[in-house]
């Protein structure tokens, strides 16, 4: 198993198929882009599935979201998740995406043997998904929820990030449509991942903030830590159900003590924390044929040094080199 120092066991991998990414969000990377990894330098499809493999197998890994960058380009991502779903145990699959291409996939994940998706919508109205975005694709990722919906790849969860100015108002507007069209709805609230480095704590919108604004117009019930179990988002029953809304406070509010995960990136490293400074290296190990055994040793050894949490409320906090685009989200 992948155990730490403070007796948290990841069960979930979080695994970025690229780096790449066709819109330019504004929190995320700047409008020219970012220096994409090299060719070489990415794992191969069959270094993906035989690390996804030891992770099941030997490291107790029950659950596995495909993350990017926008995972849909990476070319064999089909492949690979019917490859996964073979495995013995086999685990749970997800995909978080942007949706811009669900409507020409979600079938043929679906039956590769995907189980659900989370697609990342922060906007009902264009004109600001352009601005947020940085493109003009907002009428592709609707079409892309609905497909992925028509291919019963439920609970289709929808991601929301609300940015001062832009979008802080929206909030539900977002959760009347995510109920109409039976979609469950989460907002994240903006975290200091940005190439550009210009997050600051005082100008967001938290948790507090946008629980206050649904609360104008809906009534919430807070589900309960039980329900949560180790879910990074605090969940509330909307106008006494069946729907539910949920939020994830990860600067006002972290769940680093319930954390389950580790993580993989695009070019093979293990990261114990989306906010950690310190990588480990797996392909060179893949590249110089050590053992599946040996290959687990050295995932077990980067898990069990494994910080107490992410550090966002310690004023000395320094922002992680990569961007969300290089390390998944």
């Amino acid at each position: 198993m992948l155990i730490d120092t403070y007796g948290r066991v990841a069960t979930d991998l979080r695994v970025s198929l690229t780096d790449r990414c066709n819109l330019r969000c504004t929190y995320c990377m700047p409008e020219e882009g970012l220096q994409w990894l090299a060719k070489p330098d990415l794992l191969t499809d069959d270094e993906i599935v035989r690390l996804i493999d030891i992770a099941v197998t030997r490291l107790g890994i029950t659950e596995v979201r495909f993350t990017g960058g926008e995972p849909l380009l990476r070319p064999g991502l089909v492949g690979i998740v019917e490859r996964v779903a073979a495995l013995e145990p086999r685990p749970q699959m997800s995909l978080t995406t942007n949706g811009i291409g669900l409507k020409r996939t979600a079938t043929a994940l679906k039956a590769a043997g995907l189980d659900r998706v989370n697609v990342s919508l922060d906007t009902l109205r264009p004109d600001v998904f352009k601005t947020l975005t940085r493109r003009d694709r907002h009428k592709d990722v609707i079409e892309g929820l609905e497909a992925a919906r028509a291919a019963e790849l439920t609970p289709v969860k929808v991601n929301s990030v609300l940015m001062p100015g832009l979008n802080e108002n929206e909030a539900p507007d977002l959760l009347a449509w995510a109920v109409e069209h039976d979609y469950e709805l989460r907002f994240i609230e903006q975290m200091p991942l940005d190439a550009q480095h210009g997050w600051k704590r005082d100008g967001m919108v938290t948790a507090g903030d946008i629980l206050a604004s649904l609360r104008t117009r809906f009534e919430l019930t807070e589900e309960g830590s039980e329900e949560r179990g180790s879910a990074p988002a605090e969940r509330w029953v909307v106008d006494g159900g069946p729907h539910r809304v949920g939020v994830i406070a990860s600067v006002t509010r972290p769940f680093c003590s319930a954390c389950d995960r580790t993580r993989l990136t695009a070019d093979g490293q293990v990261r114990t924390c989306l906010f950690a400074r310190e990588e480990t290296d797996l392909r060179a190990a893949l590249r110089s044929d050590a053992p599946d055994e040996e290959i687990a040793r050295i995932w077990r050894l980067a898990m069990w040094g494994k910080k107490a949490g992410a550090g966002l409320d310690d004023p000395t906090f320094v922002q992680p080199d990569r961007p969300m685009s290089a390390i998944g989200g």
